[in-house]
């Protein structure tokens, strides 16, 4: 008989924050490092900065998904985790008032219907034998498998046309496709956002 174990709830709560933490940090260091690294030479003749065209995706980092002054933290600031015990009502209505806020997080409107090309880990969501034809992408190692899902607004649900057979869960991936507003509620975490993706490789920091 497999094992259960029981959560405490304000287990639970950390590690949603130690989530909150990985993917604020992942935001800053695709802020600073990815989006600069692959952003075209004007001199080279390409388009202006933050335009695409069908032969260039627009290559955006996790940062530009999150609309501006979005806080995931606000209902938690004034929350002292240190003083909650297990399965305090206090650690539980805090987990779900978190966990409802993340998972209708906003999204940014600007970047919709654009075809961009992101980053990320991915997360399968079905084994076929013919290989994978969905799967979500995550800003950070470990997120919605090894940890709780970040915000829905930091989940890409990626649609692909054919089914590809070489990507293996957590495997770091360019996805290249349009990007929508469109809800996943799957048993992996809640996307906000999709990309019906034309490409998809490994993970390279060649421009």
């Amino acid at each position: 008989m497999k094992k259960t174990f029981v959560i405490p709830n304000t287990a639970v709560l950390a590690g949603l924050l130690l989530a909150g933490s990985v993917f604020a940090q992942s935001v800053r260091e695709t802020a600073r490092e990815t989006v600069p690294q692959v952003q075209p030479s004007l001199s080279a003749g390409a388009a202006p900065e933050g335009a695409s065209t069908p032969s260039a995706p627009r290559t955006i980092g996790w940062e530009q998904l999150i609309p501006a002054g979005w806080d995931p933290y606000k209902d938690l600031k004034a929350l002292n985790l240190q003083s909650l015990k297990d399965n305090d009502p206090k650690a539980d209505e805090a987990l779900k008032k978190m966990r409802q806020m993340w998972d209708n997080a906003p999204i940014n409107p600007l970047i919709l219907g654009q075809n961009v090309r992101l980053p990320g880990y991915l997360v399968p969501l079905e084994d076929l034998p013919e290989g994978l034809k969905e799967f979500l992408l995550v800003p950070y190692f470990g997120a919605c498998v090894h940890s709780p899902p970040p915000p829905a607004n930091q989940i890409v649900h990626v649609k692909l046309d054919q089914a590809v057979k070489r990507f293996r869960s957590m495997d770091t991936v360019w996805v290249t496709g349009t990007l929508s507003a469109t809800k996943t509620d799957s048993h992996m975490g809640v996307a906000s956002y999709r990309i019906d993706a034309k490409l998809v490789t490994p993970y390279s920091e060649k421009k």
